[in-house]
C-alpha cells in the first residue's frame, strides 16, 4: 500500500480554512472590527463576544478574523513579488554567466549578509509604514533567496542532455528556459516559498508589534499582540490568541512545504 501524503493534506486543510475564513470574514461575524463600544470593555467572553472584548470594547474574534485577511493576503503578496523577480533573474544568471552573473551575486551576497528582520524593519523605517512599504520592504530582500534557488538549479540543468539537444535543434533561448528549464527548475522555489511565507507573516506581525505595521486601528495580528499585552494577566488571550494563530499558520504553511518535498521527490 503506497503511503498517503497526509501531512500536505492535512496542511492544505488547515490554510483553506483560514483563507475561508479571511475572505468571507463580513459574513462570518457582524461586528465592526475597529467599531468601538467604550461600555462594554476588556468583557470576558460570552455568548455575545466568544473570545471577549479588548480595552476600546471591540470583539476580539471579528478583530482576529479581519486581521486574519490582512496578514495572509501582505504574507502572500510579499512572497509573490519576490518569488517572480528572483525565479527571473537567477534563470538569466543561471543561464547566461559572465559579468551578469558576477555583479548579480555581489548583490546577492551583500544583500544576504544582512539580517532579514533588520534589513526588513529598516526599510519600512525609510519608506514609511502601510501595507504597500512592507510588501516592497520585504520584496526588497526576499528576492535573493530564489534567485540563488533557481541559479544553482539551472547551472545543473542546462549541462543536461535534453538542454543540449534543444540548443543543438536550434530552438530560441526564450523557449529553451520557458519550455524545458524552467519546468524542471521551479519546483525547489515553490517548496521554499511556503517557508517564506511564514518568515513573511511573522516580519507584518514583529512590525506591527513595532508599530510599524498596518497602521492603526486596523485589525492585525500584530497590533493586537502589541495592544493586549498590558491585560495579559486579567486577560490573557486578548494577546495570546492571535499569537496561536501566527503559530497555526506556520504550521500550515510547513505540513504543505513538507509534503510537496515528499510529492516531488517520487
Amino acid at each position: 500500500m503506497k503511503n498517503k501524503n497526509y501531512s500536505f493534506y492535512l496542511g492544505i486543510a488547515i490554510i483553506s480554512t483560514l483563507a475561508f475564513v479571511a475572505i468571507f470574514a463580513p459574513w462570518l461575524t457582524h461586528y465592526d472590527p475597529i467599531g468601538q463600544n467604550l461600555m462594554s470593555t476588556l468583557a470576558a467572553p460570552s455568548r455575545h463576544h466568544w473570545l471577549g472584548t479588548d480595552n476600546l470594547g471591540r470583539d476580539v474574534l471579528t478583530r482576529i478574523i479581519y486581521g486574519a485577511r490582512i496578514d495572509l493576503s501582505i504574507g502572500i503578496l510579499a512572497v509573490l513579488f519576490p518569488f517572480v523577480l528572483g525565479t527571473t533573474l537567477g534563470l538569466i544568471s543561471g543561464w547566461r554567466g559572465g559579468w551578469f552573473d558576477v555583479i548579480l551575486m555581489r548583490i546577492v551576497d551583500t544583500t544576504i549578509a544582512f539580517p532579514f528582520y533588520v534589513l526588513a524593519i529598516a526599510l519600512v523605517f525609510v519608506v514609511g509604514a502601510g501595507p504597500k512599504s512592507i510588501i516592497l520592504a520585504i520584496s526588497l530582500v526576499g528576492w535573493v533567496a530564489y534567485c540563488r534557488i533557481i541559479r544553482a538549479a539551472v547551472l545543473v540543468a542546462k549541462e543536461l542532455d535534453y538542454v543540449h539537444a534543444a540548443k543543438l535543434s536550434g530552438l530560441p533561448t526564450s523557449r529553451i528556459l520557458r519550455r524545458h528549464v524552467l519546468p524542471n527548475v521551479i519546483s525547489q522555489a515553490i517548496v521554499f516559498s511556503m517557508s517564506d511565507i511564514v518568515l513573511s507573516i511573522l516580519a507584518i506581525v514583529s512590525l506591527g508589534y513595532l508599530g510599524l505595521g498596518v497602521p492603526i486601528p486596523t485589525a492585525e495580528w500584530g497590533s493586537m499582540i502589541q495592544e493586549g499585552q498590558a491585560y495579559i494577566l486579567q486577560q490573557w488571550w486578548i494577546p495570546t490568541i492571535p499569537g496561536v494563530m501566527v503559530v497555526i499558520v506556520g504550521f500550515g504553511l510547513s505540513l504543505i512545504g513538507d509534503g510537496l518535498v515528499k510529492r516531488l521527490n517520487k
